[in-house]
């Protein structure tokens, strides 16, 4: 089994007992001591020895590898989650229990000496009610944590108090996230649960719903602070069938908005009631400046941010003042910033930019475009924050194109900014999404385009997320046979791929296969035919079963297609250099040497030599 960062362990390393962490953590770590066990296995505090950082392992037992592999390959997307107010996880590994032959997930969180689950317990001791205000500011830390996790489809499935940590006394985080895997292990889950409030109440609840009734009026008795909203809430909240809750962003309504619960969590500022929309409509009813300046002082409001940009979207290119005001490109982007939950938003959002940005460099190519690393950084956050949401995901694919492809933002070297975008993993999103999304042309197209861009000027830090590329394009490809405009895009990457070291030579016949039917089918494209021959060139260099490809392939042409190019494009230099490229190499093979004279190649390469004395066929 295979962990997170080189960490992984399989069967047979020889971890023993309650040594078995401290094996694998070697000397860089210590443990301190044990916490109190979780619902789903042993806590251990471990310290770095040169930092002197504590973080927490949960060493969760698994039945078998199968279970191990399964649940790693589920909590493995949470690592990437990005929260102020969720504690992820920073390592996962699977490691094998020698003593009692067992495999162990193990999961290494950050520390938190405190938990709610601490406060409610010092609050009982002493008697006391816990402070209305500390605690709906807690709860709206939790909720706008829940609401980020449900919109990308994350289930918590370990919440509890517990579970609810104080980083600081008014900064509260999740943590613990679990996988569907190990919580439907029933008997492990019942024996750590066994005795506990929250194991109680699902007990009770099961056996009656009315037992929460005795709960809600204790609240009102007591005159617990707020009681009133909570007995309207907990019984939506806590029905048994999960399809018969409300969701979280009821809850956010319920308290936040129709009541007057407070929060410092800025986000569910966003649930605030919406401004009307025929005084949007008359603050908007003016010119480009006016419309900023009401973005500007309505930031906060989302609906105002959408019908702003909406009517931006319709204004005339003369009124908008193309190719683009700078200042209607910071706002934009200061929006997406602050309104990035929110799918709409984002969508218009990325809409305006491409229209301002694209009609911009129509107008004129040599235009600079107003990008800044403050918007590569926005790019790539909507795009974390949405991963499902293709439309969004394309755009964004498009905007990031043209910004990579049209220098270096400003104040950053072109190389570093290049280099930043493959350290956030956006080769690795590309390729997710050209495998997940083949049926999205716009996907296929825009993620094609972006990889061209990345790859053409780059200096490569890591070509292992690229092996797959070559692969995934061919199928991207096979799966629009006739559109020309795909064909086009994948020859780009493939050539590249190929001048960098990034085709395996098993893929060699398959991708030079890929060139050739892509020249017969688009002749007319000059683009396609230039990038093509070009990988031709390159793979023949290194491969003689490659040169006997495009000697002999009959299906697209053979040599008969590189005279036909030749005919085709005889008087531009560049195409005619880049075929000559390809029959350079292919003459360097004595055993194909007699098939290009049968064939003609020969009077060819001497008109070509009349006519570009700089040729390369001699």
């Amino acid at each position: 089994p295979q962990g997170q960062s080189g960490r992984g362990r399989g069967p047979g390393t020889g971890a023993r007992g309650p040594h078995l962490i401290g094996e694998v953590l070697g000397r860089a770590h210590q443990i301190l001591y044990e916490l109190r066990p979780g619902a789903l296995g042993v806590n251990l505090v471990v310290e770095e020895t040169e930092t002197k950082v504590k973080h927490v392992i949960k060493q969760v037992e698994c039945i078998d590898e199968h279970q191990a592999n399964e649940a790693l390959e589920e909590l493995m997307p949470l690592l990437k989650l990005q929260h102020t107010h969720i504690a992820v996880y920073k390592e996962m590994f699977i490691t094998w229990n020698e003593e009692i032959s067992s495999l162990f997930l193990c999961l290494v969180m950050e520390f938190n000496k405190v938990s709610f689950q601490n406060v409610i317990e010092r609050k009982r001791k002493a008697k006391e009610v816990i402070e209305p205000k500390w605690l709906q500011d807690v709860l709206g830390q939790v909720l706008d944590a829940l609401e980020y996790l449900h919109q990308l489809d994350i289930i918590h499935r370990n919440l509890k108090p517990s579970n609810i940590v104080l980083v600081s006394s008014s900064h509260c985080k999740l943590q613990e996230l679990s996988s569907h895997t190990l919580m439907v292990d029933e008997a492990k889950w019942n024996v750590r649960a066994e005795g506990t409030e929250a194991m109680h109440l699902r007990k009770s609840l099961r056996k009656g719903p009315g037992i929460l009734n005795d709960v809600l009026k204790t609240m009102e008795v007591k005159q617990i602070p707020d009681a009133n909203i909570f007995v309207d809430l907990l019984p939506l909240m806590l029905q048994i069938n999960p399809l018969d809750r409300i969701t979280i962003r009821d809850v956010i309504d319920i308290t936040f908005v129709k009541n007057s619960f407070k929060s410092s969590c800025v986000t569910l500022f966003l649930h605030r009631p919406m401004v009307p929309e025929f005084i949007t409509d008359t603050l908007l009813g003016s010119n480009i400046a006016s419309i900023l300046e009401v973005m500007q002082n309505f930031s906060s409001q989302p609906e105002v941010q959408l019908r702003a940009m909406k009517k931006l979207l319709m204004m005339p290119e003369d009124e908008l003042g193309l190719p683009w005001p700078l200042e209607l490109v910071e706002v934009v982007v200061a929006i997406m910033r602050q309104h990035e939950r929110i799918a709409d938003v984002q969508l218009c959002a990325c809409s305006l930019l491409l229209r301002c940005l694209s009609q911009g460099l129509l107008r004129d190519p040599e235009a600079e475009v107003p990008c800044d690393s403050a918007v590569l950084s926005t790019l790539l956050s909507t795009l974390k924050s949405h991963p499902k949401l293709e439309q969004l995901t394309a755009s964004i694919y498009s905007l990031l194109t043209i910004t990579t492809s049209q220098g270096a933002p400003a104040g950053v070297p072109t190389a570093s900014a290049l280099e930043e975008l493959q350290k956030a993993g956006l080769f690795e999103h590309i390729l997710e999404h050209l495998d997940s999304s083949r049926k999205n042309r716009d996907m296929c197209i825009n993620g094609l385009g972006l990889l061209w861009s990345l790859l053409v000027d780059a200096v490569i830090v890591d070509k292992d997320p690229l092996e797959k590329a070559p692969a995934l394009i061919i199928q991207v490809l096979g799966s629009y046979p006739t559109d020309t405009e795909m064909a086009e895009a994948g020859c780009a990457v493939l050539w590249l791929l190929s001048l960098l070291g990034c085709i395996g030579e098993s893929q060699f016949e398959q991708v030079a296969a890929v060139f050739l039917r892509s020249i017969h089918l688009c002749q007319d494209r000059v683009l396609l035919v230039n990038n093509a021959y070009r990988g031709l060139a390159n793979l023949a260099k290194v491969s003689e079963l490659v040169a006997f490809q495009v000697v002999v392939q009959e299906d697209t042409g053979g040599l008969g297609l590189i005279k036909e190019t030749y005919q085709l494009y005889k008087d531009d230099p560049e195409v005619v250099e880049n075929v000559c490229m390809l029959l350079a190499h292919l003459a360097s093979y004595k055993e194909i040497l007699p098939e290009l004279v049968s064939q003609g190649v020969q009077t060819l390469a001497q008109e070509v030599q009349e006519r570009f004395t700089s040729s390369l066929v001699s």
